[in-house]
């Protein structure tokens, strides 16, 4: 389900962070983000692109042992991380596991902390799109405020917005239902 529905993590919060801030919501809701988030890096652009917190589980998956041989929900899990199995899972050492995660977090914030600090930044609240760049191309790298534009505050209330995904769906949203816009529901039906 997670890779065929919805859209990537990245996109997806850039897309709910900036229609927030369009709607001048943004101040009243908080925004946790999840998905493949490991690395210090991983947190940093998450957090600049509008999350308040993030969830990670696949790192400290990894730092228990997990080889990702995507048998958790067969409870046949070859490294015993993800099973209920006694057989499977006598093999995890609790004593060496729990080191293992401890220093992966540590190390992890510690970085975190190094990459604010060589940016300038304080906390990781000051954290913006600017401060992380992505190469594009092989000569091109641009930031994330260029990739991922932001709306202005309060903008979704006053105009239509220039960006092609509020030009498309923006007029047909309604806040009294989840139900798809009327060209996505003709689209199930013309197949």
């Amino acid at each position: 389900m997670i890779n065929r529905l919805g859209m990537p993590m990245v996109e997806a919060l850039s897309l709910v962070h900036s229609t927030l801030v369009g709607a001048n919501l943004r101040h009243r809701i908080r925004l946790g983000a999840a998905g493949k988030i490991i690395s210090a890096f991983h947190i940093a652009r998450t957090l600049a692109l509008g999350a308040d917190w993030c969830n990670s589980g696949r790192g400290f998956m990894f730092s228990l042992g997990c080889i990702q041989a995507m048998n958790c929900h067969s409870d046949r899990c070859p490294s015993g991380v993800a099973t209920q199995d006694p057989r499977r899972s006598r093999h995890l050492d609790v004593a060496d596991k729990s080191e293992r995660v401890y220093h992966y977090h540590r190390n992890t914030l510690e970085a975190l902390v190094e990459m604010l600090s060589a940016a300038g930044l304080e906390r990781p609240a000051d954290l913006r799109p600017e401060h992380i760049m992505r190469r594009v191309s092989r000569h091109e790298t641009r930031s994330y405020a260029e990739l991922y534009p932001v709306l202005a505050q309060g903008e979704l209330l006053h105009h239509l917005p220039e960006q092609p995904l509020f030009q498309r769906f923006w007029q047909e949203s309604r806040s009294d239902s989840f139900q798809a816009p009327a060209q996505i529901i003709d689209l199930r039906y013309r197949s």
